[in-house]
C-alpha cells in the first residue's frame, strides 16, 4: 500500500507536498480527462470471451487440415495494458499464434547484425520428414518423402514464404463464415472491415455500443515474447511475405509484471495515459509516451508509484521526455536493454543488437528537433 506521510525531525509534517493536495489534483485531472479503466477491463474480458468461442469453432472446422492452427489469443496494445488513450475508438488487439501444421515447420528468420533491430522478417516454411513420427495418422503419408499430396506450400505461401495477404484472407473467410455458430452472434452485430494484414471486427450490440477488435496473426521466434506479426509494416506487393518483427506481447508483459509490484492504486497507467492525452497533436506519439513509461517502470523504484505520487511520477515522465527530446535519443525498450525485467524473453540477439533510436529523425533534421521542443514546451 501506499506510505504514511513522511515527517521531519521535529514531527512536524512536511508540507512540500500535502497528499491531500496531490489526491485532490490527482481528481481533477481525472475528471477533466475522463478515465477509462473499468470500461478496458470490461471491453477486454468481453473480447477474450470471443477468442475463446472462435477458438473452439476453429478446432472443429481445422482439425486435421493442412492449414496452420491457431493457438490461445494474447490481449496486445494499450486496450490490455489498461491505458487505451482512445476512448470510444478504442481498438481492442489480439495476436492470434500460428502453430505449423502436421508435416510443416515455421522459421523466422531473425537475421544477422543490424538485421535483428530491423522491423521487419520473413516466415519461411518447410515440408519435413515424419516418416517416424508417432502422431501420423493411419492410412498417413509423409509429405517430404511421398509428394503430391495437400501441402501449406500450395495454398498460403509465396516462393516458400509465410504470405501475409494470403493468410490473412484465409482467415478473414473463417471468421466470416463461423460467426453464425458463435454465442455472441445473438448480442452483438458483426460487420467485417478492411484489411488486407489482419482481421478486423465491428461488433454492435443492440444498446448501441460497439467494440472494435483487431486480429493479427502471428509466428513466434523460437519461445520468445517475440513474433513475426501480420501488422502492417507499410510494405510494397512485392513485401507480401514481410511480417512485422513484434514485440507486442513483452511489452504487454513489462506492464502486466508491474502491475503486480505497484502499490495498490498505483498511478502508473493513469500518468502514462494522462501524458498520452496532453501530447495529443503535438507529433509526440502514443508508442513514444509508452516506451517512455517502459523504460521508467524498469528503472525506477515501483514503489514511488503510489497514488499520492500522482504529481511526481507525472512530472517525472515528462522530464523524462524532455531529455530525450533535448538528446534526441529514445531507445527501443526490447534491444540492447539490460534492464528489461525479469521474466520476458527475448532472443539473445536483442540483448546484443543496437537498439533502435525512437527519435532519429530530430538528430537528422535540425528543423524538426527545434519544432519538438518548441511544441513540447507549450504542453
Amino acid at each position: 500500500g501506499c506510505p504514511e506521510r513522511k515527517t521531519d525531525k521535529e514531527g512536524e509534517e512536511d508540507t512540500a507536498r500535502d497528499p491531500e493536495d496531490v489526491l485532490d489534483m490527482h481528481a481533477v485531472y481525472l475528471r477533466r480527462i475522463q478515465w477509462p479503466g473499468l470500461k478496458l477491463v470490461h471491453g477486454s474480458q468481453e473480447v477474450m470471451e470471443l477468442m475463446d468461442d472462435l477458438l473452439k469453432a476453429f478446432q472443429q472446422h481445422f482439425t486435421n487440415s493442412f492449414f496452420p492452427m491457431i493457438q490461445s489469443a494474447i490481449g496486445i496494445g494499450s486496450a490490455f495494458e489498461g491505458w487505451s488513450p482512445d476512448g470510444d475508438d478504442t481498438v481492442y488487439q489480439v495476436l492470434l499464434p500460428l502453430k505449423a501444421c502436421p508435416g510443416h515447420v515455421f522459421h523466422v528468420e531473425l537475421g544477422n547484425g543490424a538485421e535483428v533491430a530491423a522491423k521487419d522478417t520473413r516466415v519461411r516454411v518447410e515440408v519435413k520428414c515424419t516418416c517416424t513420427s508417432e502422431h501420423l495418422r493411419e492410412n498417413e503419408l509423409c509429405l517430404l518423402h511421398h509428394p503430391g499430396g495437400p501441402i501449406l506450400l500450395d495454398s498460403l505461401c509465396t516462393d516458400s514464404y509465410l504470405d501475409v495477404h494470403k493468410t490473412a484472407e484465409w482467415f478473414q473467410s473463417f471468421v466470416k463464415s463461423a460467426w453464425a455458430t458463435l454465442p455472441k452472434s445473438r448480442r452483438y452485430e458483426m460487420q467485417l472491415l478492411p484489411s488486407r494484414h489482419s482481421c478486423k471486427l465491428q461488433l454492435r450490440h443492440a444498446s448501441g455500443r460497439t467494440l472494435i477488435i483487431e486480429m493479427l496473426l502471428g509466428v513466434q521466434l523460437g519461445n520468445t515474447d517475440i513474433f513475426a506479426c501480420s501488422q502492417d509494416t507499410g510494405a510494397t506487393v512485392k513485401g507480401i511475405t514481410m511480417w512485422a518483427k513484434s514485440c507486442a506481447v513483452a511489452e504487454m508483459k513489462v506492464f502486466r509484471i508491474a502491475t503486480r509490484q505497484v502499490p495498490h492504486g498505483s498511478c502508473h497507467l493513469k500518468c502514462l495515459y494522462l501524458c498520452t492525452r496532453i501530447a495529443r497533436d503535438t507529433g509526440f506519439s502514443a508508442y513514444i509516451m509508452k516506451t517512455v513509461m517502459m523504460h521508467l517502470l524498469a528503472t525506477a523504484p515501483l514503489s514511488g508509484w503510489c497514488r499520492m505520487d500522482f504529481l511526481s511520477r507525472l512530472e517525472d515522465t515528462l522530464g523524462y521526455l524532455h531529455r530525450c527530446l533535448q538528446e534526441g535519443s529514445l531507445r527501443h525498450f526490447c534491444f540492447g536493454n539490460e534492464n528489461v525485467p525479469e521474466g520476458i524473453i527475448l532472443p539473445p540477439a536483442f540483448q546484443e543488437a543496437q537498439a533502435p533510436n525512437l527519435l532519429q529523425h530530430l538528430q537528422q533534421d535540425a528543423g524538426a528537433h527545434l519544432v519538438a521542443l518548441r511544441k513540447f514546451e507549450e504542453l
